[in-house]
């Protein structure tokens, strides 16, 4: 309550929730019914994905943001997986690629098509095969392009090289226990974990050592959430002894005591946090629950500042969050999510109130774009960098995405698969091959990086030109 009574200037207090009209939500989806606390959903400025019911496999839908409406029961999906999906995520750096992680132990990366899906997709780019039991979360890198980080009930993390296809750190011993959730930190030197053992750890994954952390973040036996924010500092949900839901704000450089800590209510969904770097407002969506609520964190007491709640009638099955740059900028929206019900995918709209229709660049500081800060290599070796940021002040334009090549290294050292006896035979060809077609892929990526670079280029001028026009319009 403590919460509530104070009123405080904020420009978020006013933000308001509103679920799209009926034809702008997808319809007639099969949600998946697995019972595994994951978002099953996942967004960005060209796609929603949704993990659906699938016989004999595990699959996933991914649709256009346009493609809204009744969804055929034949509509393609992407289903390579011999085992349920229990997590997907979108890559920050390549809209058109997505990672999943499965019951089959397997982690598979995907490219999409350019405008969709026309078929099913049932041919992975690179299959990542680690875990010895199911894998239930995918993270990426947020600023390293194509590092990708995943979870299994094995209680290992391993952290992919998905360009090669490797597996270079396996933090195999560090928790004893199911990892809830993994969350990186602002430029992906840290990672933090939370675990069926009641621990919160901050784990630097190249040192591969633990550098904090802390037991019983929460007294309850249920499932825990840890996210970093923007500032290092650490943001949990989870339960208390007596059921009750908690949030709390921890300073990794002391884990002793929080920096606060709130009861919220009893009732048993997880809490998922959403978190949004550029205004500092956590969204805590929980499982089951048929709201969204919503806090500024800010550096005076009481630190977690309850903004609002939006309230809807159904509950939620899962949820999906809109990067910042996939957001109407014009019409003050700081938020989009995509509400998983039983057979519909519903977006809300998170907006502040304004008068103006200019753009409210206090609302929209400069976000992350989809420019990796590093190559995957640098990481590994110890580079750090933050985000690339870009501003959304004419709104975001995607634009070409490269396609996903993956080099296999050691081709020699791979185990020749039982069906490909006649590999063996060709072995010391394929040496001699080897070196070409890596130098073959080498040069391939290079042109398709300068056509891509050309294109953009034309567009852009065709963009000046059109703008120029306008001006002269308005001008005269």
């Amino acid at each position: 309550d403590t919460m509530r009574r104070v009123v405080r200037q904020s420009k978020f207090r006013h933000v308001f929730g509103q679920a799209v009209k009926n034809d702008q939500c997808y319809d007639d989806i099969r949600v998946s019914r697995v019972t595994w606390d994951s978002s099953f959903c996942a967004v960005n400025p060209r796609f929603v994905a949704i993990i659906v019911d699938a016989s004999g496999g595990g699959a996933f839908l991914v649709l256009p943001l346009h493609k809204t409406g009744r969804i055929d029961k034949s509509y393609p999906t992407v289903c390579g997986h011999t085992g349920p999906v229990l997590d997907i995520d979108w890559c920050p750096h390549n809209d058109q690629v997505i990672a999943s992680g499965s019951e089959d132990c397997t982690v598979m990366v995907w490219q999409i098509p350019e405008n969709g899906l026309t078929l099913s997709l049932t041919e992975p780019v690179v299959v990542l095969e680690g875990h010895s039991k199911r894998v239930g979360i995918v993270a990426w890198h947020p600023t390293a392009r194509n590092v990708l980080l995943s979870a299994g009930c094995d209680n290992a993390i391993i952290i992919w090289n998905v360009g090669t296809g490797e597996a270079l750190i396996n933090l195999d011993d560090m928790h004893v226990d199911v990892i809830y959730n993994v969350s990186w930190n602002r430029n992906g030197s840290l990672i933090c974990t939370s675990s069926k053992d009641k621990k919160v750890r901050i784990i630097d994954p190249r040192k591969q050592e633990i550098v904090a952390e802390k037991e019983k973040t929460h007294e309850g036996a249920r499932p825990m959430r840890a996210i970093f924010l923007a500032d290092g500092n650490i943001f949990t949900t989870g339960f208390s002894r007596m059921s009750e839901r908690q949030l709390a704000l921890w300073n990794p450089k002391n884990m002793e005591e929080p920096i606060a800590l709130h009861e919220m209510d009893t009732s048993n969904g997880v809490l998922l946090p959403f978190y949004d770097p550029d205004t500092n407002i956590i969204y805590l969506c929980g499982k089951g629950d048929s709201s969204i609520r919503y806090f500024e964190i800010t550096d005076e007491p009481p630190y977690v500042h309850y903004l609002n709640t939006f309230s809807s009638k159904e509950p939620q099955r899962g949820m999906g969050f809109m990067p910042k740059r996939g957001l109407d900028v014009n019409k003050c929206e700081i938020a989009r999510f995509f509400k998983l019900h039983e057979r519909k995918c519903e977006p809300i709209i998170m907006t502040v109130p304004r008068k103006s229709d200019l753009f409210q660049d206090d609302l929209y500081p400069d976000t992350a774009g989809p420019e990796a800060a590093l190559e995957a290599e640098e990481w590994f070796e110890g580079k750090n960098a933050d985000p690339i940021l870009i501003s959304l002040k004419h709104g975001y334009i995607p634009g070409k995405n490269r396609d996903l090549k993956v080099v296999k290294k050691n081709i020699l050292d791979n185990k020749p698969a039982a069906n490909k006896k006649s590999d063996l035979i060709n072995a010391p060809k394929k040496a001699a091959d080897a070196s070409d077609t890596q130098n073959e892929a080498k040069l391939d990526e290079i042109l398709k990086e300068l056509k891509s670079i050309k294109d953009t280029i034309t567009n852009q001028d065709e963009r000046i030109s059109k703008l120029e026009q306008q001006m002269a319009k308005i001008a005269d």
